[in-house]
């Protein structure tokens, strides 16, 4: 780069737009009114252009101003210039706004996980802006409805790419009222309540072939379809509720909800990170690097450091 066309003396570029304004207005009243700033502000930065020129750029007569010759070719080549730096700058808007990543979730991820880590992802050097889609429904990635999604099960989606983002650990949680009537951590007990849950009985089934004992699908049982809702439920007392760890950890940490069993076992679902098995866009990539780093990891390190059995909050004696 050439430092002499940085340091050369020119007139302020708001002095040239002036100049092209009134140019196109035909009258510095009219330029005024155009641009908000006063009349003596516009003859003032005209005659600043005029004079480091050291050419007049414009006639005066009594219906306004017309544009001398030298006026007609200075004027003609700084809107030439505009056009370019207009170019130049749209390039740069256009390749920021193609950082565009459309995420799907489901709603309990996006409120236990996602949203307080949003802003994070889309900061940093080089912006991202998420555009999410948050529901229940699983978006066709294949079908270009979203870019990536976070969808929890067992990693297996015909046609696309999974990764593994959050593994799980459950252990069961309930009502105060509840743990009361559960003594000892004897998990026969749990079977005279509700078992809470949300997509299936996928969990709990996991949990109690921990156990050692076979579970089958009860009428008194309560199914939700959301996560955050099964917990909600927990805490208002109308059963138990596995905690899924460590997704729900702050959740379990501000509720009232206890811990019934120290032991945890393996969730046979863990949360996914799909994609098309096509996907090259680098932005997505970049998200998905994100993610890694800023849930995945961070929950992990959360396990590492705390004891199991203190993993949730307020624990039963």
């Amino acid at each position: 780069m050439n430092l002499k066309h940085i340091t050369k003396a020119r007139p302020p570029l708001a002095n040239l737009e002036t100049v092209c304004l009134v140019a196109h207005a035909g009258s510095f009243s009219a330029a005024a009114t155009a641009s908000g700033i006063t009349h003596g502000a516009i003859s003032r930065r005209v005659a600043a252009v005029e004079n480091w020129l050291g050419v007049p750029l414009f006639e005066r007569h009594g219906r306004g101003v017309t544009l001398t010759p030298d006026g007609q070719r200075f004027v003609g080549q700084v809107v030439q210039a505009f056009d370019i730096i207009d170019g130049a700058a749209d390039q740069w808007r256009t390749r920021i706004g193609a950082r565009l990543v459309r995420l799907s979730v489901v709603s309990s991820f996006a409120k236990l996980s996602l949203f307080d880590r949003l802003a994070n992802l889309e900061a940093g050097p080089y912006p991202l802006k998420i555009q999410l889609d948050v529901g229940s429904r699983n978006a066709d990635i294949a079908g270009g409805e979203a870019d990536l999604a976070i969808r929890y099960g067992r990693g297996h989606w015909p046609g696309l790419h999974a990764e593994l983002l959050l593994p799980e650990t459950l252990s069961p949680v309930a009502h105060p009222d509840i743990a009361a009537k559960v003594k000892g951590d004897d998990p026969e007990r749990m079977l005279a309540h509700p078992l809470l849950h949300d997509s299936d009985l996928t969990g709990w089934r996991a949990w109690f072939d921990g156990h050692d004992i076979s579970l089958k699908g009860r009428a008194h049982d309560r199914r939700f379809e959301d996560y955050t809702l099964v917990l909600s439920a927990a805490e208002s007392g109308l059963g138990i509720a596995l905690a899924r760890l460590p997704l729900a950890t702050s959740w379990l940490k501000q509720s009232k909800l206890v811990r019934l069993d120290r032991r945890t076992v393996a969730n046979p679902l863990a949360n996914y990170i799909v994609t098309t098995k096509q996907e090259r866009r680098p932005e997505v990539h970049d998200l998905i690097q994100r993610l890694r780093e800023s849930i995945g990891a961070s929950h992990r390190q959360v396990q590492r450091k705390r004891p199991a059995a203190d993993r949730i909050g307020s624990t039963r004696p």
